[in-house]
């Protein structure tokens, strides 16, 4: 149960780093914004994900984009619950420089 545990946070770990250096070769060839808010976005994603880590469940955060754009994050994708949405909304928002939060997250309907 506990080596399950950790390989499932090494795992979000992972995954984490993969997609914070994805997102730092995504965003230095956007033309668009100015080097400080290159930086910035990359960082607010960082920390988002770092904060949905830890506050939300492990099975929703693969499953969760966050695109930020001057300081405007966008939550994508599929989650299990309506309290797993909310949770997300509020976490993206109490991100340092993150100025709204724009959820568009989906509650998974229930297999029958």
């Amino acid at each position: 149960m506990v080596r399950e545990r950790l390989a499932n946070i090494c795992a979000v770990l992972l995954a984490i780093g993969l997609l914070a250096s994805m997102a730092l070769i995504g965003q230095g060839c956007n033309t668009t914004q100015t080097p400080n808010q290159q930086v910035s976005d990359t960082q607010i994603t960082t920390q988002v994900k770092a904060n949905l880590a830890q506050n939300v469940r492990a099975s929703s955060l693969t499953n969760i984009e966050v695109n930020p754009t001057n300081g405007v994050v966008t939550l994508a994708g599929q989650v299990e619950s309506e309290e797993v949405r909310h949770n997300s909304e509020t976490v993206a928002a109490a991100v340092p420089g993150v100025v709204r939060v724009n959820n568009e997250l989906q509650v998974a309907s229930a297999a029958r």
